[in-house]
């Protein structure tokens, strides 16, 4: 026998979305989206006045289920909550220091008391974007609202990945427009200025590695004694030096903040990794800044002696007088005097590392040793490159005369073939300045222009000019050839002099200059420049004279040597056979 079939019924299949008429007069849908945590089906509820109304939502419902986009169940968040959960639970432990710091800044002071009160499924971009135009209207910089925009970006981000909210509105919101300022890295001059000025401070080689090095201010006051090896002239950048942050030591009775209560305890540790991975890197330190390193070593020797049990051993490089590393923010105001005592114009500690960059790009470095030197990660020193390295005078300037040595060729002055002329043409003039009687080669004409403007100033009356010369001529004709051609101004010291002659018997000549004298000499003056403390030297001339110089950077030095001189000169005048000198024939 056949079984009967059973009676048709409306029972929808489990996990069906149905749309039914309720008691109250209104429609009512249920979709089931997934599983909830303790397995039960997960099955969302909403109610409208119309079938067609509730149609769309279901429909709407189902839509998202599929494409996996549903808003998970649970904890209604406002965008405060939200934020507040993110910035201290989520962020804080992944992040470094100071990131978390900009974020806490941009949560407290900015998003919270903006858009706060907001369900965080109901922002919507134009909420955001009155936000950043009621910043800007409050006196905030364009960067400030931008850091704002950042900040919410990423922590919205991680609502969308944990399902909290479905979009991001502020991937839809457009920030408020943000031009960057060119920065102008400091010119040769203006950094001989502020070498010299540093010279007269404490801590000297700590503004020369900023601004021949390009290290980041966190990783040279990080730098240890470790990190330095005199032997092989390299310095080890290995972790960075972190901001002091405080807490209230007294109780949060004093009623100031933190940094500025009398018992503040220090909260953060001293020093951490470098920015990246590439940040860990060894750089070659040139000569001249390795004696100031040997020297400043010396100088900190000195200091811990002073300060005896007061002194506290960290290894550091650049210390307070106690041996305690530097607080950024001391160093900071550091620069800025440093600035104003040296007369150069006002600027950013950090432009010091765009100067470095940009040398590096007068020196023609290749990319790859450029990135290794900044601490640049392969994949954005591309960006970082064009960020930190700027098209100086002197760029355009070499540039535009390998253009125009390649398309106005000149003729070959000497017969030879116009392909050679046009070999020769192509590379970087030399620019010799004629003052009195030197010639002196340079690379660079600002340099050629500087000499020659100070000899002016200095000397006037005698030939001070400036010649540009093919560098094949110049290898060719020029004094010394290649390689005196310089990059960089000849050193300048103030040198101190003495003379004095003996004759027979051990009397002073009177005609030689009694007092010691003092000059201005530059390098190439190889008669009166020295870069020695003190030297010195007695030389027996025809008749038996005994000639005596001294000469040397140090004043007091000088006069000592000189005296001791002085005295052997005489005692060789008396007995010229004590040393050794024979009779004249």
């Amino acid at each position: 026998m056949t079984q009967p079939k059973k009676p048709r019924t409306s029972r929808q299949p489990n996990g069906a979305s149905t749309i039914y008429l309720g008691k109250d007069g209104r429609w009512h849908g249920r979709v089931t989206v997934g599983v909830k945590d303790d397995g039960s089906p997960d099955r969302r509820h909403a109610s409208r006045k119309t079938r067609a109304e509730i149609t769309k939502v279901v429909r709407e419902l189902e839509r998202q289920r599929d494409a996996g986009s549903v808003r998970k169940a649970g904890q209604h968040w406002t965008v405060e909550t939200w934020l507040t959960h993110w910035v201290e639970n989520i962020a804080a432990p992944s992040v470094g220091e100071y990131t978390i710091d900009g974020y806490r800044v941009a949560v407290y002071r900015h998003l919270i008391p903006g858009l706060g009160a907001h369900r965080l499924e109901k922002l919507e971009p134009e909420h955001i974007e009155r936000l950043y135009k009621k910043m800007q209207e409050a006196g905030s910089a364009a960067g400030t609202a931008h850091q704002a925009h950042r900040t919410l970006n990423t922590s919205l981000n991680e609502a969308v990945r944990r399902r909290h909210i479905t979009l991001n509105p502020v991937s839809i919101a457009k920030a408020p427009k943000l031009e960057e300022e060119e920065v102008e890295p400091y010119t040769v001059e203006e950094v001989q200025r502020l070498l010299l000025e540093a010279g007269k401070h404490r801590n000297t080689a700590r503004w020369v590695i900023a601004l021949a090095l390009g290290l980041r201010q966190g990783e040279v006051l990080g730098l240890q004694w470790e990190d330095v090896h005199f032997d092989t002239g390299v310095i080890r950048v290995r972790q960075s030096r972190l901001r002091p942050r405080y807490k209230h030591g007294c109780g949060d009775r004093c009623g100031r903040k933190p940094g500025y209560c009398p018992q503040k305890v220090n909260i953060r540790k001293e020093t951490k990794g470098t920015k990246s991975k590439a940040g860990k890197r060894p750089i070659g330190v040139p000569e001249e800044l390795l004696k100031l390193l040997q020297q400043h070593k010396e100088e900190q020797a000195r200091e811990r002696a002073l300060a005896r049990d007061l002194w506290v051993e960290k290894g550091y490089v650049f210390t307070s007088p106690t041996g305690e590393p530097l607080n950024p923010n001391t160093d900071y105001h550091r620069w800025k005097d440093l600035l104003k005592a040296a007369d150069v114009r006002d600027g950013r500690l950090h432009d010091a590392r765009h100067t470095a960059a940009t040398v590096l790009l007068i020196l023609g470095v290749p990319d790859a040793v450029v990135d290794r030197i900044m601490g640049w990660e392969p994949g954005n020193s591309a960006r970082m490159r064009r960020r930190y390295q700027h098209l100086t005078g002197r760029v355009l300037r070499d540039t535009a005369a390998k253009v125009g040595g390649l398309l106005w060729p000149v003729a070959a002055e000497r017969g030879e073939e116009a392909t050679g002329a046009v070999h020769a043409s192509i590379g970087v003039l030399v620019y010799v300045a004629r003052i009195g009687e030197y010639s002196v080669p340079f690379r660079d004409r600002g340099h050629a222009d500087l000499l020659v403007e100070r000899w002016r100033s200095e000397r006037p009356g005698q030939t001070a000019e400036v010649e540009e010369w093919d560098r094949w001529k110049w290898e060719r004709e020029g004094p010394g050839g290649p390689s005196t051609v310089r990059d960089r101004l000849p050193d300048r010291r103030v040198v101190h002099h003495a003379h004095a002659a003996f004759l027979p018997g051990g009397a002073r000549e009177p005609a030689t200059r009694l007092d010691p004298w003092s000059v201005d000499a530059w390098e190439f003056e190889t008669d009166l420049y020295t870069d020695q403390v003190v030297r010195w030297s007695t030389l027996r001339r025809v008749g038996g004279v005994i000639d005596v110089r001294a000469s040397g950077t140090d004043e007091g030095a000088v006069t000592a040597a000189f005296a001791a001189a002085c005295a052997q000169a005489a005692d060789r005048a008396k007995d010229p056979g004590k040393y050794g000198d024979g009779d004249e024939r």
